[in-house]
């Protein structure tokens, strides 16, 4: 069978899938190009279309291409090529533990901060994903609270056993404002990771509701440095990543 390749609007070929899969590995064409045969009605991704079922995945990931290093050696397969070549940008790769560290040495600001830094990549690879804004907005928010709460700091002062949302019920609106729009951008982000990494960049990502609500960026970040990880040890041809 033979197969057109669409790109950028200028179509291309036609190639044999052999063809495909010799270009895909060489970069010649991207995992985000347009494929379609006489028989398809619909163009599709090159990605979607040479994906294969080799291996068993790890905890978090659907597509059976890959294995991760602590489960054994990685099966080299068209995936690895389309990781190889992937043309986004690598995620943020601090260690989930270090930014742990660091958000405990900071209380929790180095979090915010690490939130926006995420959200700002994934907008550039998934450009309808709207956890940027949704992060900005509880920084927004945390920063008028801080103010808030300094400017009233000498009035409650003044007033002692005055319990802070009764004196000051902005500020208890405030900090439940914060932490209703993190988790909103939490599931955003969760999303818009899910759609990224079963569609331009095929590893199968699946991100469990219960730990995005507990964990939130710590979990994202676990599983952005594991997909590096595996971009790694495509890019270089190795089976074992860490």
């Amino acid at each position: 069978m033979l197969y057109q390749v669409s790109r950028n609007g200028q179509v291309y070929g036609p190639y044999t899938l052999e063809d495909l899969q010799r270009y895909l590995a060489s970069g010649n064409v991207l995992p985000t190009d347009l494929a379609k045969s006489e028989e398809m009605t619909d163009w599709v991704p090159v990605s979607q279309l040479l994906g294969t079922q080799t291996a068993v995945p790890p905890a978090g990931f659907s597509s059976p291409s890959y294995v991760d290093p602590a489960y054994g050696q990685m099966a080299m397969t068209q995936n690895n090529a389309m990781l190889a070549v992937s043309p986004y940008p690598d995620a943020p790769n601090l260690h989930w533990g270090l930014v742990l560290l660091f958000s405990i040495l900071t209380c929790g600001l180095f979090m915010f901060i690490w939130n926006l830094i995420v959200a700002a990549w994934l907008k550039r690879v998934q450009p309808n994903a709207n956890s940027l804004f949704l992060y900005i907005g509880a920084t927004g928010l945390l920063v008028v609270q801080v103010f808030e709460g300094g400017m009233s700091g000498a009035h409650h002062a003044a007033q002692p056993g005055v319990h802070f949302f009764a004196g000051n019920p902005l500020g208890g609106l405030l900090v439940f404002g914060v932490w209703v729009v993190r988790l909103l951008a939490r599931y955003s982000q969760r999303a818009s990771l899910e759609e990224h990494f079963n569609g331009p960049e095929p590893v199968g990502l699946r991100l469990n509701p219960v730990m995005t609500f507990f964990f939130g960026g710590l979990y994202f970040q676990h599983h952005l440095n594991r997909i590096n990880a595996l971009k790694q040890a495509a890019r270089f041809g190795v089976g074992r990543a860490y």
